[in-house]
């Protein structure tokens, strides 16, 4: 049997400790503050972040040096006969693209998968690489099998502050204002490839209600009969995100649920106080 190696990158919420217990390898994706670079859990931790963003600093998303992701390609080469990569959705960012169009030069060995994913739901991308390698599918079987199933995922995101938002274009300066104003959070979502609007309520506490109802009608309806997970995330603080996996947990009476950090790259855009719940079906 080959040995198959799954590469995925900061975006999907794994952490260094978590990628070297999975097994998997993890490239860092840049990010810049205040005109400077650094690498997510490489040169600037978690609290690091949002200590620069409370204090104002200017922030922005960027995609990993070419030489970086081939140098970490070939370093694993070394020891596997091909490589399963799993970045962002191509609909997010370029990242995916530029890998793609590296692993040409890779006579096949580096099978990079567009599934339309970001944070949880990437994440569970890479567990169901591992499950499907465990059941000795090859490489080029793997993405074709990740890319049939991207759109089986929902998230579902409120969201603070629409500061950041309007920095990047996605609401505008009137309509941050008036939201604000009003007290209204928007709830984003993620169904496969782009982040779009959901629902504008009055309050965080309506907010939450709203995901959960949202979870609640894909899982009655998209996912149905299907076997899925339910996760939830935050980004800051993470006092409040406790209170909201322990309502998750209540609301599903599932006590599996399991709370992550949103990633840096998220958090570029969408700022702290983030509550997001995620929906997706695994490969059993």
């Amino acid at each position: 049997m080959s040995r198959i190696a799954v590469v995925t990158d900061t975006n999907s919420g794994i952490t260094r400790e978590e990628a070297k217990k999975l097994g998997v390898f993890l490239l860092s994706m840049p990010f810049i503050v205040d005109g400077k670079e650094y690498f997510e859990g490489v040169t600037c931790t978690y609290e690091q972040f949002f200590d620069m963003l409370a204090a104002g600093s200017d922030v922005s998303t960027s995609q990993p040096a070419p030489e970086d992701l081939t140098a970490l390609w070939d370093t694993i080469l070394q020891n596997y006969d091909s490589i399963v990569h799993i970045p962002m959705s191509s609909a997010l960012s370029g990242s995916c693209g530029t890998a793609k169009a590296l692993a040409a030069d890779y006579n096949g060995r580096v099978c990079v998968v567009d599934n339309k994913r970001i944070s949880l739901s990437q994440r569970e991308s890479v567990l169901d690489a591992l499950t499907l390698i465990k059941k000795g599918l090859t490489a080029a079987e793997i993405c074709v099998q990740l890319e049939e199933t991207a759109y089986n995922s929902s998230i579902y995101l409120a969201v603070n502050t629409l500061e950041l938002l309007k920095k990047s274009g996605r609401v505008t300066a009137a309509g941050a204002a008036l939201a604000t104003l009003l007290g209204l959070k928007p709830v984003l979502q993620i169904q496969g490839e782009k982040l779009d609007a959901y629902a504008k309520v009055r309050g965080m506490a309506a907010a939450e209600k709203t995901m959960l109802k949202a979870i609640e009608k894909d899982m009655q309806t998209r996912f149905a009969g299907k076997p899925v997970h339910i996760a939830v995330a935050y980004s800051g603080d993470i006092r409040p995100a406790l209170e909201w996996r322990k309502t998750v947990r209540s609301y599903f009476g599932d006590s599996h649920i399991e709370l992550y950090k949103l990633p840096i790259s998220i958090c570029c855009h969408v700022g702290a106080g983030v509550k997001a719940i995620a929906c997706y079906e695994y490969f059993e």
